[in-house]
């Protein structure tokens, strides 16, 4: 099928520019990866992955990760795996 239609979307440039350095180790260009995107729309009928509202504990801890606040270390993975389990 020949490709023939044009989109154009207005993207944050800081956005645009983490995606395309993404898309440049994967060898594929923006545009593949947008028919990538609208393929998978049309065979799931749908956006092909989940998308939620995040609670407040999860929006608090996205804000601290970008804020570097509150943050918890480790010295190993085990002890990163016993944090986890808890």
């Amino acid at each position: 099928m020949a490709k023939t239609t044009v989109i154009q979307a207005r993207i944050d440039p800081a956005i645009k520019e983490k995606a395309q350095k993404v898309l440049e180790t994967l060898h594929i260009s923006m545009s593949e990866a947008i028919s990538l995107y609208l393929t998978q729309v049309a065979l799931h009928r749908g956006i092909p992955f989940e998308i939620r509202i995040p609670n407040r504990i999860t929006l608090e801890s996205l804000r601290d990760a970008e804020e570097r606040k509150n943050l918890r270390t480790v010295d190993s993975i085990d002890e990163l795996f016993g944090e986890i389990e808890k």
